[in-house]
Parts: structure tokens; sequence; C-alpha cells
């Protein structure tokens, strides 16, 4: 990200994602309680926790699918869901949320995909109607990025005709479309049968590879060690333990860090 002007050249980049003392609850249950978090431009964030931790609840915060109650989101420097004004904060309108979200890519767990659409009509669809973008050049941006997920040939396919792996990659094309400066993936292989979490894995890989920022919820421990530039384990709506991968997950300080990756680790060798 550049520099703004007038800021000194060794100045440091606004983080993509900066958030602070973010709480959030659902009745009486605290489930974010005071999260802090910076993701810099072309870093890869994994999310860890037990289920109930919070990690999906902050990752629709980011993109506010959820109302915060307390704390604040900014993305890309602007401040996410509210306005401040006069030292106050007002809540924006759908429509300036929904504005704010066209610059946020996110991959649910489930596909989400319009099923009387093909696969090219699901790419093309958002940069038409929302970014105006002219209908062959859509086209031309969405069979490229088909060609990226190694769907290519799926262009023409309905969701019903692909494998739920097929319909996930063509989910994360969806979202690149748009050509996002954040993209969020909430557990994007969890509703995969096993031998389809792979090919998931492996377009995420490379969009790491390629310097896309992204925050990833995800159980994946070996896929967080590999690619992950930052580990947040979180916990209790906390976070209690952040890092590299060498440092949470290799070498984890905290005791419930520890207890988590061990649980994890019993399953896959079940």
């Amino acid at each position: 990200m550049s520099t703004p002007a007038g800021a000194p050249a060794d100045a440091p980049a606004t983080p993509v994602v900066r958030a602070r003392n973010v709480t959030k609850a659902f009745g009486h249950v605290e489930v974010l309680k005071g999260i802090d978090l910076d993701v810099a431009a072309g870093e890869v964030v994994c999310l860890l926790g037990p289920s109930g931790s919070g990690k999906t609840t902050f990752l629709r915060c980011i993109n506010s699918l959820e109302r915060i109650d307390g704390g604040r989101i900014w993305v890309d420097g602007e401040l996410v869901g509210l306005a401040e004004r006069g030292g106050r904060l007002h809540r924006l309108t759908d429509k300036q949320i929904a504005a704010q979200r066209r610059d946020i890519g996110m991959v649910f767990q489930r596909f989400n995909l319009f099923p009387h659409m093909t696969a090219l009509e699901n790419v093309v669809e958002a940069p038409i109607r929302v970014r105006g973008l002219p209908r062959a050049q859509a086209h031309e941006r969405a069979r490229a990025l088909l060609e990226r997920v190694g769907l290519a040939d799926r262009a023409g396919n309905y969701p019903a005709q692909l494998s739920g792996g097929q319909q996930q990659r063509v989910a994360i094309a969806r979202a690149l479309a748009m050509q996002p400066k954040l993209m969020l993936f909430d557990e994007p292989t969890s509703a995969l049968d096993p031998e389809l979490v792979g090919e998931v894995l492996s377009v995420m890989r490379e969009l790491a590879d390629d310097g896309t920022t992204m925050v990833v919820v995800t159980h994946e421990v070996a896929f967080a060690r590999e690619v992950a530039d930052q580990v947040v384990f979180m916990d209790g709506g906390v976070v209690v333990e952040r890092g590299t991968p060498a440092e949470v997950v290799a070498n984890p300080r905290e005791e419930r860090t520890r207890a988590f990756l061990a649980r994890v680790r019993a399953g896959e060798a079940g």
C-alpha cells in the first residue's frame, strides 16, 4: 500500500485491517471481549480456536455482517459501519455499508451460489450489477478467474453439476471478481468431504503467494502453519496468543493453545 501524500517516506503503511477493543454480545452472552488485530497489506492471518470462541463473529464484524457493540474496526483506513462526526460515532446506512462491502470479498462455509446460474454467470453477476462493469469485460475477467481456480472447463456448469470443492472454488472466483482489497474466509473447507479440501486450500495458497491480503478462520492447522504470516488463537472471546506459525503452532506458550492443538492433532490421527 502506498504511503499517504505528505507522510515521511519511512512511515509505516496503514494496516488493511485495524481492530481495537472490539466487543460483541448476543443477548447476555459476550462473544467478543475486546479484540485487537492488525493485518498488513499482503499478509495472511489465520484465526484458530475452538467452536464458540468468537472467530466467525469477529470475521463477520470486519464485513459489517454483525454490528459491533464497542471498539472500532478500520479497513484500509476507513471506519467500518460507522462514521465519526463532531466527535461522535454514527451508524452508516445500509446503502453506505453495502458500498464498503464492495471492497471486501468473503467466502463462507456454504457456497451460496445462485443455483439457477452457471458458474460463469455467478462470477459476472456482481461486477456487472454492483460495479457497473461492461458485460464483455466482466465475462473476460470471469473466465480468467475461473481458469485461475482450475475451472475454465466448467464455466457453463450449474452448481448442482459441480462437486462441493468446485462450488467453493467458484465462490472464491466470484469474490475475487470484485477486485477486493481484502479477502475473508470463514471455514471455507468445513462443509467439504475430506478428499475435496485440498483443491480449495491449493487455490488459497496461490492467492497467498500472489500477495492477497487474507483473514482466514480455519481448523486446518497444517494450512495455517504453511501459509500464515500471523496466527491468532482465540478462545472465550479473547485473543489468547498470537505470533508466527513457528511461535503459535509449533511452540505455543499458552496452555489453552497447547490443549486445542493437541485435540486437533488427535482428531487428525483418528
